[in-house]
């Protein structure tokens, strides 16, 4: 496992008492803890994790002689991290994202930047509506794998099982990475519709528009509506949006509350991947010509600087239209 943060690491100890599991941390006094069975103070204080559970700050010692490679490191990182690591990946080695966002610049899901770097590897991602403090609690939950060689995917599902977590496989990568990145914005849109006190009926709304805008995008971008409809997108919205645990949520109420957007970012400890795939989102939707308006009104706020509130009266202002059409 590439990365120690929350999901990283929980996953990783998910794994650990079924198959031998490396987890590597780029804090070296993370590594020690996690070494020393002393957890994972930063991200997951006070939570214990499988005694099984090995450690390193070795990125190369984490890979080598790996019968499969996850990573769960955010996307501005990721690709300057698969290319400092693939040498030590194997020439069949299957290698899956646990990253949810898109790459900033060329637009590339986490996967297809895995087939450009790793060519000739099963690709594959494990995605849904998984708050990783839950499941590391032994909450129940549902997951999805999905892989470009559905064996390797079948693989994963019977590492992770267990009766506290069912595992689903699927086949569509494109409809899975969409809705686990473009969740994230519609997030941070509820978040900043609590903040401004906009009331519930405008936050179930706003999420419904959101998931039109995902599914949209989705389907003219080759994903499955039934994939999108479901966990990996449907799924991943209602947490994202509802919890109090979601990071995208929060930085968004923080800033419809009226702080400012870079003073929240920068008290966080881990990313908030809604903030960078807003803007991503809009592009890819200008190349598709199809209208993400409040993917927008999120890039605006980050990007931008406009007002949280500007941007809530200019989506209540818009032309009325059907619902559906």
């Amino acid at each position: 496992m590439i990365g120690a943060g929350s999901w990283g690491t929980t996953v990783a100890s998910l794994l650990a008492p079924v198959v031998p599991t490396v987890l590597w941390a780029r804090r070296p006094e993370v590594a020690d803890d996690l070494a020393a069975g002393r957890g994972n103070a930063r991200y997951l204080p006070g939570f214990d994790l499988s005694s099984s559970l090995e450690a390193t700050s070795d990125l190369g010692a984490a890979v080598i002689g790996a019968d499969m490679v996850l990573v769960a490191v955010p996307t501005h990182g990721f690709r300057d991290t698969i290319v400092s690591v693939a040498p030590r990946i194997g020439a069949d080695t299957p290698v899956f994202s646990l990253a949810k966002g898109f790459e900033r610049g060329s637009g590339l899901r986490m996967t297809q930047v895995l087939a450009q770097v790793l060519p000739g590897r099963p690709v594959g991602v494990l995605t849904g509506p998984n708050l990783a403090k839950e499941i590391l609690a032994g909450q129940s939950a549902a997951t999805v794998v999905a892989c470009t060689d559905p064996t390797v995917a079948v693989g994963l599902q019977s590492l992770l099982a267990s009766e506290r977590l069912r595992v689903y496989t699927n086949d569509d990568l494109v409809g899975c990475e969409i809705g686990g990145a473009f969740k994230n914005v519609i997030a941070l849109a509820a978040g900043m519709a609590e903040g401004l006190g906009t009331g519930d009926n405008a936050r179930a709304a706003l999420i419904t528009r959101g998931l039109a805008e995902l599914s949209r995008l989705g389907e003219l971008m080759g994903g499955d509506p039934r994939t999108l409809a479901g966990l990996a997108g449907l799924g991943d919205v209602i947490v994202t949006c509802m919890s109090p645990q979601s990071r995208n949520r929060w930085v968004g109420e923080q800033v419809g509350m009226g702080r400012r957007p870079a003073d929240v970012l920068a008290e966080m400890e881990q990313v908030a991947e809604g903030v960078p795939t807003a803007g991503v989102v809009c592009d890819l939707a200008a190349a598709a010509d199809v209208e993400v308006p409040i993917a927008a009104g999120v890039r605006d706020v980050f990007d931008e600087g406009r007002a949280p509130v500007e941007v809530w009266e200019s989506l209540m202002a818009r032309r009325t239209r059907p619902e559906v059409g």
